[in-house]
């Protein structure tokens, strides 16, 4: 099995937070839905013939392109694979594009989740991420994509500047309060370049103490417990039957190809990114010098990146796989240095598997580090 991630860079404004490539030149949306195509064409033997299990729109703004657009896509990708094993092919999108008639034509593509940027139930706080939305508009947003979908996944954000434990357990319990089957939540980074870290460097906002942000990630984890919300990875909580099988399949090292501008490719060998700059992308694709990277990654490459995504999820790490893929020795020095996090009740080694308790998923960044060999 393998994935297609399809980037789609456009946005009508830009997040005070986001780092992800995307532009607001929606000029460029007819070459670009042609490069797209003509890059999807050329790269078919990439997957090495495995068929596709997932698809997933992200952005940018996925929900910005009319449902022509889309249509071409779809068709492009159809003349290429059998969708019809896809179980789960995603869309990601923005409150305010989800009109009902938007919503009944996407319903009418084989799309059959979306994942819908909300990242606060607060109007202070979506104000402050620069969002287009308000917090009455996203939950009424919510309510008409249920009467199309039945697999609806939120995004939410905690750890912003002044927001406090009241206001994020109100933005937990609206989101409950909407019955949706999957939460993707995450903790504000203040990455290099955006409005808001110009404002933290400035001193005009003030980070959330690291204490309150625990305390915010366990009242997360409790409260979606409670609802039978169960954690499957550090960021992400789902229904049972309803984890995101696209971002799974990254976490399991399965196969996958990248379209669009920024997008990565992973064939268990290498990895592939496209060129981070629209415009460029679309001038390679149209002149036939497509831009991109590769790098193939080492037997320690292999091994970090086995660390870095499995402990990340509930699931951890299988041993068994360590010792297949890596060796014996590799498998006795990795429960040797996990030795002190599982003194720490940090981690766990249960049915030949280590992975991250509760608490310890919170500290995964430096267990991670830590446990990763040296190039």
């Amino acid at each position: 099995m393998a994935g297609l991630y399809i980037h789609i860079p456009f946005c009508k404004s830009r997040c005070s937070y986001c780092d992800f490539h995307s532009g607001v030149q929606l000029t460029l949306l007819d070459r670009f839905e042609d490069a797209l195509c003509t890059e999807l064409t050329s790269r078919v033997s990439y997957l090495k013939n495995d068929p596709l299990e997932t698809i997933y729109f992200g952005g940018g703004t996925p929900s910005l392109l009319s449902t022509e657009h889309l249509s071409a896509i779809f068709e492009s990708i159809q003349s290429h694979w059998d969708i019809s094993s896809c179980n789960e092919i995603t869309l990601e999108a923005n409150p305010d594009d989800l009109s009902e008639e938007q919503l009944k034509e996407l319903s009418e593509l084989p799309i059959n989740r979306l994942s819908i940027g909300i990242q606060s139930f607060n109007d202070n706080e979506l104000k402050l991420l620069r969002r287009r939305h308000t917090a009455q508009q996203a939950v009424d947003a919510v309510k008409r994509a249920q009467k199309y979908f039945s697999n609806i996944s939120i995004d939410l954000m905690y750890g912003l500047p002044e927001q406090t434990i009241s206001s994020w357990e109100n933005t937990i319990s609206e989101a409950l309060a909407l019955n949706i089957q999957h939460v993707s939540a995450y903790h504000l980074t203040y990455e290099e370049g955006t409005l808001l870290e110009r404002k933290r460097r400035e001193g005009r906002i003030l980070p959330v103490l690291e204490e309150e942000s625990v305390t915010m990630y366990r009242l997360l984890q409790r409260k979606l417990k409670e609802k039978g919300i169960e954690q499957y990875e550090i960021s992400n909580f789902a229904i049972p039957g309803f984890h995101s099988r696209h971002n799974s399949s990254y976490w399991e090292g399965i196969r996958y190809l990248g379209i669009g501008p920024s997008a990565h490719s992973f064939d268990g060998e290498s990895r592939q990114w496209n060129i981070a700059n629209t415009l460029q992308y679309i001038t390679g694709i149209e002149q036939g010098t497509p831009h991109f990277e590769k790098e193939v990654l080492s037997e320690t490459d292999k091994y970090n990146e086995m660390i870095m995504i499995s402990l990340r999820t509930t699931n951890g790490i299988s041993l068994e796989r360590v010792e297949k893929e890596f060796g014996t020795n590799t498998k006795k020095e990795l429960i040797k240095q996990s030795a002190r996090f599982i003194d720490a009740g940090i981690m766990l080694l249960e049915k030949n598997r280590l992975h991250l308790s509760s608490e310890g998923l919170f500290l995964s960044d430096g267990i991670i580090t830590d446990l990763m060999q040296e190039q």
